[in-house]
């Protein structure tokens, strides 16, 4: 293995804003692989799903810190486990995807997740997406992608996605929804969305998920060389 690459469990980080294909890439690479997967903006969700079944607020910092530290989560395969729930699709929702992205800006509530998503890297190795990943979990990283597409495209995406699982979804609202979004996450003053100084860009806006998977895979298994 190339000098590069990490030897305690090496790590490909893909980070991005909401929708831009990470979560659909990094879990295709995982599999190819053979390797684990994180899918960080999960656990945040999952975080923003409990405060809001237990009627907490998200900017009730202390309560929501103590939620993060009691969550008992597990993956398994497409399956998102929550106290012995498949959540997976409840995540999805848009009061869940915009709870999480207001608790992702409160630093009590990262650093509470921080060591629960270090201890995913785990032995062959792992593919990790979010928007932190290869800046602040991971900044020893072999390789880091930053995932980027239009708004246009991003919100076109989610509300395919929305429509297809059944539930209602406005273009228009997605994409201020998503500007938003991308103007919290990256302003926050604590882990912002941004690339890392040696990440590679990757817009996906014309490109699919196939193609955005084998430019990755083989950029991984060249510096693995």
């Amino acid at each position: 293995m190339n000098q590069n690459v990490p030897a305690n469990f090496p790590v490909i980080a893909i980070d991005g804003p909401t929708a831009s294909g990470k979560g659909t890439v990094a879990s295709s690479v995982a599999m190819a692989l053979g390797w684990h997967f994180l899918d960080s903006g999960s656990i945040y969700r999952l975080v923003a799903l409990q405060a809001l079944r237990s009627g907490v607020g998200f900017d009730d910092a202390e309560r929501l810190m103590a939620i993060a530290k009691a969550l008992d989560v597990s993956f398994d395969g497409e399956e998102v486990v929550l106290d012995g729930e498949d959540v997976k699709d409840k995540l999805r929702h848009e009061e869940v995807g915009n709870g999480a992205s207001r608790l992702a800006a409160l630093p009590m509530v990262r650093e509470a997740l921080l060591e629960r998503q270090k201890s995913f890297r785990q032995k062959p190795g792992l593919v990790a997406d979010g928007r932190d990943m290869g800046t602040v979990v991971f900044p020893d990283a072999f390789l880091k992608i930053f995932l980027t597409a239009s708004v246009e495209a991003r919100a076109e995406r989610r509300y395919k996605q929305l429509i297809g699982k059944g539930l209602s979804a406005n273009l228009e609202s997605l994409v201020l929804d998503l500007k938003e979004r991308d103007d919290r996450d990256t302003n926050r003053a604590v882990a912002p969305l941004k690339p890392s100084s040696d990440a590679v860009l990757l817009d996906t806006t014309t490109l699919s998920a196939v193609h955005a998977v084998k430019f990755i895979l083989d950029l991984a298994r060249q510096r693995m060389r």
